[in-house]
């Protein structure tokens, strides 16, 4: 497969904020040369056996006006058939002996089925259109973002500038003190959405970039007769991303993935947050070194680019466009060196909780569990019999998970949903044996 013809980029961007895929009327202005298009089409009415070309259209995320003019074209070279008339001047479509033998053919080369893919200079386009770089949330993004978790103003003053310089930082600090619900609510700041292609095509391979696992779109594709071309199919909108590693992740997550058996390419995971964050959870217990992640990111954390190297042997340079977070229970200098730390300039602790946000944690969470009334002298001997008196130490975490426990006491053994210090002493027992 190639890439096509050169294309003036097929979209708009006055800012990232009004960034929208530009509508695409015919093939060409689509980036997309007719072989392509034949292979998609051929290789969809081989799965389907019979289409209208509406459908087919559709399928491929394409306008319906050119289909028409090229499905006869098919029909001309006896590649196609037309089987029915379908509604609104359409046909149906089925493959004829030769057809189906061309179609076999493309699925040898490459079994990728679906939506037509984004050229890969559009692609670039598109990141820089929508960076993260231009986005300046305020205090009241930041409130907004994290009004599900309790912070205190102390942890407030330092998370917002970090997250304005789009340059990264550590989380650091003991278990169970939110580093990861932190994280996570990060990218809620931005409080925007972005544009990304499903499918890109680059140096004549697929990859695929939308992954529904990661991505979150905004409003699924729309189809059917009736549908109105305003927007290019191919792309679809989704919240800007957070992408999760924990100790699962390895050096090939972050390089292309090829499936031999089916020739397509899947973007790794850096390049699946771009426009987002990406949070490598548990940093330090990953299945490779620290400084193996430190080799292979010195050069994007500090140029905002990477490179990455395509089935074919190409080498392509891709951006490094996402708020890079690192949750650690270790030290940040245990982990990696001075150069590594330079590049990720903020690191903010996450401290233990005080005793008036463990309680005010207790008052928030006990009504979500199911408990009306909160007795008081029951919270004051958990924190007087459970911590001060063996010097433990608060942890955000514990709240939920102690009053989690009582409530799976009372429901098991038919009992009100109640706070009473002998549940406490239960919950503590069980929760802190290896404590």
């Amino acid at each position: 497969m190639s890439a096509g013809p050169s294309t003036l980029p097929s979209f708009e961007s006055s800012d990232s904020r009004q960034f929208r895929p530009k509508v695409v009327t015919d093939f060409s202005s689509a980036g997309l040369n007719p072989a392509l298009v034949e292979s998609l089409v051929l290789k969809f009415l081989l799965g389907v056996g019979v289409s209208s070309g509406r459908r087919i259209a559709d399928e491929l995320g394409l306008p319906f006006g050119p289909f028409p003019d090229f499905l006869r074209g098919l029909k001309a070279n006896q590649i196609v058939t037309y089987t029915d008339t379908a509604a609104a001047n359409d046909y149906y479509f089925s493959l004829t002996d030769a057809g189906r033998s061309r179609a076999r053919g493309y699925l040898e080369e490459c079994a990728y089925v679906g939506t037509a893919p984004v050229p890969f200079a559009d692609y670039l386009e598109s990141v820089s259109a929508q960076t993260i770089a231009q986005e300046h949330p305020k205090e009241a993004d930041l409130r907004r973002a994290f009004s599900d978790l309790l912070i205190s103003e102390s942890m407030f003053q330092v998370l917002g500038p970090a997250i304005n310089s789009g340059k990264g930082m550590f989380l650091y600090g003991y278990p169970g003190n939110g580093k990861t619900s932190i994280a996570e609510r990060i990218t809620r700041c931005f409080g925007t959405t972005v544009w990304i292609p499903r499918t890109i095509l680059v140096e004549g391979q697929i990859l695929k970039l939308f992954d529904p696992t990661n991505h979150e779109p905004i409003e699924a594709r729309r189809g059917g007769i009736l549908r109105k071309d305003d927007q290019d199919d191919r792309w679809v909108e989704i919240r800007r991303p957070t992408i999760v590693a924990g100790g699962e992740l390895t050096m090939d997550a972050l390089e292309i993935y090829f499936d031999k058996d089916n020739k397509i390419c899947e973007a790794p995971l850096q390049m699946k947050s771009n426009n987002g964050t990406f949070l490598i959870d548990d940093f330090g217990r990953q299945r490779m070194a620290p400084i193996e992640l430190l080799n292979r990111w010195i050069v994007p954390l500090e140029k905002r680019y990477d490179y990455l190297r395509l089935p074919n042997g190409k080498q392509i340079q891709v951006p490094f466009d996402q708020l890079i977070l690192f949750s650690t229970n270790l030290e940040p200098k245990d982990l990696v060196d001075e150069a590594f730390l330079r590049r990720i300039p903020y690191k903010i602790n996450a401290v233990d909780p005080t005793e008036d946000m463990f309680r005010q944690m207790i008052r928030i969470f006990a009504p979500k569990l199911g408990f009306e009334v909160i007795d008081q002298e029951a919270v004051d001997y958990l924190i007087a019999q459970h911590y001060t008196r063996v010097n433990r130490p608060f942890r955000c975490c514990q709240p939920r998970d102690l009053l989690l426990q009582i409530r799976n006491y009372c429901i098991y053994n038919d009992l009100p949903l109640e706070l009473k210090p002998e549940y406490f002493d239960f919950a503590a027992g069980n929760y802190f044996t290896v404590l």
